[in-house]
């Protein structure tokens, strides 16, 4: 008896049957993909993208040079340099503030160890590139992103809603 039916279901091809009744139940279904270029999806309120620096109103840079991120990083991925500034003794000048995204986990402990809140995370999730070297953003892309999402949402510590 069961060569009798494996030989009805060789000869009426049962398997390409039984995919084409799912392809033809779902035919009719509303889709549940995403548009994403034109319509692209809000990120969560907590989510963590790519970092920024913030400036003062006046202009000046927030961050004072004091490599708490990049000793708190985990991964290893911020690079600061500063200098002592000439006119004012007890300020340091940041010259170098580099941050390889690659490398980068995306905790938040920088974020959350900056006394002065001069880092934060954007929402932002597109980044491609297509070498390593695209992938480093120095102080002037952090800096253009800080300003590119001046008042918006983004991630600061303790304030995941500001």
């Amino acid at each position: 008896m069961a060569k009798i039916i494996d030989l009805i279901k060789y000869v009426t091809f049962w398997e390409i049957l039984k995919g084409m009744s799912i392809t033809l139940r779902n035919l009719f279904t509303k889709p549940i993909t995403v548009d994403y270029p034109v319509k692209p999806k809000p990120a969560f309120q907590t989510y963590r993208g790519i970092h920024a620096l913030q400036r003062y109103e006046d202009g000046k840079e927030v961050c004072i040079g004091c490599s708490l991120c990049e000793a708190y990083c985990p991964a290893r991925a911020i690079e600061i340099h500063t200098h002592q500034d000439p006119n004012n003794k007890n300020e340091k000048v940041v010259d170098v503030y580099n941050i390889d995204l690659l490398r980068c986990i995306y905790c938040g402990l920088c974020v959350e160890v900056c006394p002065v809140e001069a880092i934060v995370q954007t929402r932002e999730y597109e980044l491609s590139g297509r070498t390593r070297e695209e992938f480093v953003f120095t102080k002037d892309m952090l800096l253009d992103m800080g300003r590119k999402y001046s008042g918006k949402e983004v991630y600061r510590a303790y304030n995941v809603n500001s």
